[in-house]
Order: C-alpha cells, then structure tokens, then sequence
C-alpha cells in the first residue's frame, strides 16, 4: 500500500492480483480515524489475503468523505480529504442533502 498526502488529499493505492476481484474487497471507516482494508480471495490457498490499518492523525482526515475505486486491471484507490485547520467535524453539505439539490 503506498499513500501520498498533499495539503488537501490523502490517497492510498495497491495493485492487487488481478484474482481479486472488487466484491472481494472491503473498506472500512473505524473510530479514531482509522481504515481497515481487507482483499480475500477465498477460493484461493496462496496470495490471497491482504489487509491494512491505516491510522490518521487525529482530526487529520475528514472521514466521512473516504472513496474508494477498483479498476479493472486490479488496482485499488482510496481517496480520503484532509479536514482543514478549524473546521468542525461533520458532513458538508448538510447531512442527509446531496450538493447541487434543491428542496
């Protein structure tokens, strides 16, 4: 796994073996700014289990916004925004609204 932060992003990214497949991968959002990720391929006896904890320096990263995207060639992305000094925790916009929806 190798993850490069900028001043606004965190992106992590891995080439997994292309027997991995994306329902084969889960992303988790865990307490005190944590990310499990976990790829099985079950089915398999040898290179088929990889799993990462990524820990975030508190308040660092705004979790709520972690994306992730598997391409086909078996390469995993996950971005996650950095929150910016003095914002408050929480979802923007407005929990529960999505950008550009009018009510």
């Amino acid at each position: 796994m190798v993850i490069q932060s900028t001043l606004s992003t965190h992106i992590l990214s891995v080439a997994l073996p292309r027997a991995i497949q994306s329902d084969m991968v889960t992303v988790s959002v865990k307490k005190g700014d944590r990310l499990d990720i976990v790829a099985d391929a079950w089915h398999m006896e040898i290179d088929c289990h990889y799993e990462w904890q990524v820990h975030f320096a508190p308040g660092d990263a705004d979790m709520p916004s972690v994306r992730a995207r598997f391409a086909s060639d078996g390469k995993l992305s996950i971005s996650v925004q950095r929150r910016i000094l003095g914002q408050a925790y929480g979802c923007s916009p407005p929990c529960g609204q999505t950008a550009g929806t009018r009510f």
